[in-house]
């Protein structure tokens, strides 16, 4: 039976929902034991960390490794250490997110093996179903069961986990991997925002090409602000440099699934379909009533978003009177 090895992915303070997506998707094989391995730079961190993933229902174990070194999620410090770790188990599995697209190819290189990207659902143990060609192809693909499988999970394709009705164990482990000098964390830059994060919010609001300008695009914030929701872009948005490309939602950006997806002045190209295309709700506006995203989405508005964003916020401020 499998044994999986799922690499916790966390901000330094909080275990981020992806490792209970990764937790979800584990379930699916029936395995005889899904353990979380979470790094941290010291003692009471990967303590406090290694507590919120062992209340993950579904978590056999979880395997908290301190280290100054593991202080900042270096790919190349940490994957050494995971292929440490990993010798007893037959899979290794990590989220399809920025953290996970850095971290488990190089985890899949040290071992001598291929990765399979964006698990979206488990057949059997080595079979799965992932994306191709921008999401218009669902293949499925199977590995040999002769050697470790390392994997990253579509985040978008699982809901989390649940919380447990009582904590798995917690075990304080050591590794003896040769950690590498030629990557050293050297300085973070991250926006400071009080907006929830794009890939774990329950509501979006993304903006398009069509707002002109970084200062018009300010008008995306302000309805994001008024919904609580994060905020997104479309690649032609970031490209034209309205918003930051941390903010791009789509093939190339980032792969979302909330409640609630609002798209105003995104044509809908098929790069940004893809990445929202698991939202459970959709609303587009948008003054060309050709434009692909009304095919998908729940509530069209054939609108001009500089007379329908306003109108919204106002909308949504006399509610709240």
């Amino acid at each position: 039976m499998a044994r999986v090895l799922i690499v916790a992915e966390h901000d330094g303070s909080s275990v981020l929902q992806s490792t209970a997506k990764c937790v979800a998707c584990a379930a699916q094989m029936e395995p005889e034991a899904v353990d979380v391995v979470v790094f941290a730079g010291d003692p009471d961190s990967a303590a406090r960390l290694g507590g919120q993933a062992a209340g993950i229902e579904g978590v056999t174990r979880v395997l908290a490794i301190a280290d100054p070194a593991n202080a900042h999620a270096v790919a190349a410090v940490l994957a050494p250490q995971i292929v440490d770790t990993a010798r007893e188990y037959s899979h290794v599995l990590g989220p399809s997110t920025t953290f996970g697209k850095d971290l488990m190819p190089r985890v899949a290189a040290l071992l001598g093996v291929g990765q399979i990207s964006d698990i979206m659902a488990v057949e059997a143990p080595y079979r799965f179903r992932r994306p191709a060609y921008a999401g218009n192809v669902i293949e499925t693909v199977e590995c040999e069961p002769d050697g470790m499988l390392v994997g990253t999970v579509r985040a978008a394709s699982y809901r989390p986990s649940p919380a447990a009705s009582s904590p798995a164990p917690i075990e304080q482990r050591e590794t003896s991997a040769d950690l590498p000098r030629h990557t050293l964390f050297v300085e973070l830059k991250a926006q400071q925002a009080d907006r929830p994060d794009l890939q774990t919010a329950s509501r979006v609001v993304a903006g398009g090409r069509a707002f002109g300008s970084a200062e018009n695009f300010a008008l995306v914030e302000q309805l994001a602000e008024k919904l609580g929701a994060a905020v997104g872009a479309s690649r032609a948005a970031v490209d034209a440099g309205y918003a930051s490309n941390d903010l791009q939602v789509g093939q190339t950006g980032k792969v979302i699934a909330p409640d609630l997806y609002v798209a105003l002045g995104i044509s809908g190209a098929i790069q940004h379909l893809t990445g929202i295309k698991d939202a459970r709700t959709i609303v587009a506006v948008n003054r060309d009533p050709e434009a692909p995203i009304f095919e998908i989405a729940d509530i069209g508005l054939v609108a001009d978003v500089f007379e329908a964003v306003p109108a919204l916020i106002a909308a949504l401020e006399q509610r709240r009177r």
